[in-house]
């Protein structure tokens, strides 16, 4: 059977080694699979099956430096692992039978106890099962609790989200770029990798640093480039073979409308950029962590033999591809499909191959990336861009406005007057970023009207302070500690602004500027009626938003346009998602189960609205980043270094991202909202509390964009006015009853006016 399209040339940067113990771990595993069930009579896999995967080789490969027991016992987590994904397609995804598969996952978590006094487990009565509880008892006396709460996590997550898999072939849906990403992480199993990287090598990731960006980044990243590495291997089986629908290359070549090969081109692109991301974060993040937690030697130590660990698994598990009859390995740059090397061993990538070898192409990979490389530092700023036509958006739902939007916007004017944001700051150079001028044409009060339409004047007033502040700290950090790349100042900056947020009966020092005092007043007033455990959450949204406007820092100081999945996950807090979607339920308090917003279904909802909404506005601000500000991060400059495109080509990719997470947030709150609801036994009023909620971000999501369509922030003329000039008319009716003829939207243009 010929390939259906040729294995690109791999971005190799690690050597791949061998370890010594292979041969060992080849015998222990066969043993052990035998004894579990998973080989003769298991209806799954026959020894000629189990003997060609070679697992063994694949654990020896991406572990080269375990001990012999540690490779044995990771060989056999490996066995385990693999043999429940081929006896889930067996039993449920052949069917489809989701019923079946839940009552089968619902048991498993119980052989993962967390803490020793959880008690026995039940007694095991499938393979997988017994496999599962053999291995834990064996894994969990040598790491420490925090690692196997971490660990169990991981392992709950690639059993449940297969029922996303199921749901999709089900559905006969193929999921869209985003969604698939964050979704494969979890149902790909390399988090669960990582875990095993920690315990191979005796190097665990300290509790205090283990959910911070650098180490999430390099997390994700090796995920990533585990997972796609993965699809572009694996497609041909899964998709011609198995009926599979997730897929990476499968997913890119629906998204894109494109051929197999370009597709799969595209997706060893993303996983090149992934693997530079890694690097990127391994060599300028992790210093500066272990400073601000203070870590010792020895832990410093761990961590770096955890990212070394990470990075053997990456060449390894390419070399394992290469070997494994499970996979299509037989074309590559330089061969047709379905040609082999002559004496039918393994196909050249630019060097030599066999054991030992792979180090040689380690100069090739290099060279070959250094231009895609350099290229995203490269970025000339300040070009003249131009009016842009906004491409037709795809957006179903509408919102109404509150009745108190006039007197909101006279009210934010006073506040942010009284709080020192219309002025500059004495004795900061480059403050005065706004003027009474500036902030009425911002007209933050028309989103909090569209996102909290229902608000009383009290409510609607603090939701316009919080889009207020936020914007003004987003306009600050660059004007004040970008422009002289003072990142030392800037971490100060947000270390002390978390002072403004006690969460407990703490007292607040004073506040010295408008971030502070803006801050300080805002939480006050929001946090007062909240209990500990939701002014902690609401905290960490402000800090999460707070902290993303240092890494937009780091990235302007180095002129680095970042890797498109690590802007987007940033993109998030940068917008300030999280932080606003919170407002437009300030009014609603949570009455759910945590549980339920923990769930797959509703963060996958919030994350497809989050996105959503920060794509409108990189469309709206792309002239005043790109040719007013310098900026670089922006989705469509992101698309346009990635791709290689033009500007036309890349606003178009952004509208249908945009379109394919639209249709997943619908997707979610009418199909699987109301079966969460039915695994949760909801009652009445907590399925009307889900349901309002998804409601309540439908108003936020059109809010924004009416916002965006309405308001005067990234017009060329206000764009080119100097900030403290008087101000002008603005060419329209003004005053209370007024607001909704200044409504009316341009057909798409920005840069001009709109009333």
């Amino acid at each position: 059977m010929s390939q259906p399209f040729t294995l690109p040339q791999f971005y190799e940067p690690y050597p791949a080694r061998l370890n010594p113990h292979l041969e060992a771990a080849r015998e222990h595993s066969k043993a052990w699979a035998r004894e579990m069930g998973m080989i003769e009579g298991s209806g799954v896999w026959d020894e000629h099956d189990f003997d060609s995967h070679d697992y063994a080789l694949l654990c020896a490969y991406t572990h080269p430096d375990a001990p012999a027991a540690e490779l044995a016992l990771v060989t056999d987590w490996y066995v385990w692992v693999f043999f429940f994904d081929d006896d889930f397609l067996e039993s449920f995804k052949r069917t489809p039978d989701m019923q079946g598969a839940k009552a089968y996952l619902d048991r498993l978590p119980a052989y993962m106890p967390v803490e020793p006094s959880a008690g026995p487990p039940p007694e095991p009565t499938t393979a997988v099962e017994r496999g599962l509880a053999d291995l834990w008892a064996r894994t969990v006396p040598a790491m420490s609790e925090g690692w196997r709460r971490r660990f169990a996590e991981s392992t709950q997550h690639l059993l449940e989200e297969s029922l996303w898999e199921l749901s999709n072939i089900s559905d006969g849906r193929v999921s869209n770029p985003l969604e698939y990403i964050e979704m494969r992480r979890k149902v790909g199993g390399a988090p669960w990798s990582a875990g095993l990287v920690e315990y191979a090598a005796g190097a665990e990731v300290p509790d205090a640093i283990a959910a911070s960006r650098p180490m999430r980044v390099l997390r994700d990243a090796f995920a990533d480039g585990v997972h796609l590495r993965n699809d572009l291997f694996s497609y041909q089986r899964e998709i011609e073979e198995e009926g599979e629908l997730s897929n990476g290359v499968l997913v890119f070549e629906r998204f894109l409308d494109c051929t197999t090969q370009q597709a799969a081109d595209a997706v060893n692109e993303l996983i090149t950029s992934r693997l530079q991301q890694f690097e990127h974060t391994a060599l300028t993040e992790l210093a500066p962590l272990f400073a601000e937690h203070g870590l010792d030697p020895a832990s410093c130590a761990d961590v770096l033999a955890y990212v070394k660990g990470l990075q053997d698994w990456q060449s390894g598990g390419h070399e394992w591809h290469m070997r494994s009859s499970r996979y299509m390995n037989g074309a590559t740059r330089g061969t047709a499909p379905g040609d082999t090397p002559a004496g039918g061993g393994l196909p050249v990538l630019g060097g030599p191959v066999g054991l030992g070898t792979s180090a040689a192409r380690i100069a090739t990979s290099l060279v070959a990336t250094l231009p895609k490389r350099l290229k995203s530092h490269a970025h000339v700023p300040f070009q003249a861009v131009g009016v842009i036509r906004i491409p037709d958006l795809y957006m179903p739902f509408t919102t109404q406005l509150s009745p108190y939007l006039d007197t909101s916007r006279e009210n934010v004017v006073t506040w942010a007057r009284r709080m020192g944001m219309l002025a500059p700051v004495p004795g900061v150079p480059a403050s005065g970023i706004w003027d009474e001028h500036s902030l009425r044409a911002f007209d933050f009060a028309l989103c909090s009207a569209g996102i909290h339409p229902d608000a009383s004047l009290d409510q609607l007033d603090l939701t316009t302070g919080w889009l207020t502040w936020g914007t003004y700290g987003d306009d600050y950090y660059p004007a004040v500690f970008g422009r002289t790349s003072d990142l030392v100042g800037a971490r100060l900056c947000t270390k002390r602004l978390a002072a403004f947020m006690p969460v407990d009966s703490g007292t607040a020092p004073i506040p010295t500027n408008p971030l502070e005092r803006g801050l300080a007043d805002l939480w006050a007033r929001t946090a007062g009626p909240m209990t500990p455990g939701d002014r902690r959450r609401f905290r960490a949204t402000i800090e999460d938003m707070t902290d993303s406007w240092l890494w937009e820092l780091a990235n302007q100081a180095e002129n680095r346009i970042p890797d498109p999945v690590d802007y987007i996950e940033m993109r998030r807090m940068t917008f300030g998602a999280d932080l606003t979607m919170s407002l437009s339920r300030l009014s609603h308090p949570r009455t759910l189960p945590p549980e339920v917003y923990r769930s797959r279904p509703v963060q996958a909802m919030e994350h497809a609205a989050s996105d959503y909404a920060a794509l409108i506005n990189d469309l709206y601000s792309y002239q005043k980043e790109i040719q007013f500000e310098g900026e670089i991060h922006n989705a469509v400059l992101v698309v346009q270094d990635f791709f290689g495109c033009g500007l036309q080509e890349a606003l178009g990719i952004v509208a249908d991202l945009m379109a394919s997470r639209m249709r997943e947030f619908e997707h979610v709150v009418a199909d699987e909202l109301p079966v969460l609801a039915d695994e949760f036994d909801l009652d009445a009023a907590g399925r009307a509390t889900l349901t309002g909620y998804a409601e309540e971000l439908k108003h936020w999501l059109a809010g924004i964009l009416i916002w965006h369509r309405g308001c005067r922030r990234y017009l060329e003329s206000e764009l080119r006015r100097p900030v403290g000039v008087p101000e002008r008319p603005f060419g329209g009716p003004a005053g209370l009853g007024t607001s909704a003829a200044r409504l009316v939207p341009a057909l798409g243009l920005v840069g001009q006016r709109r009333e």
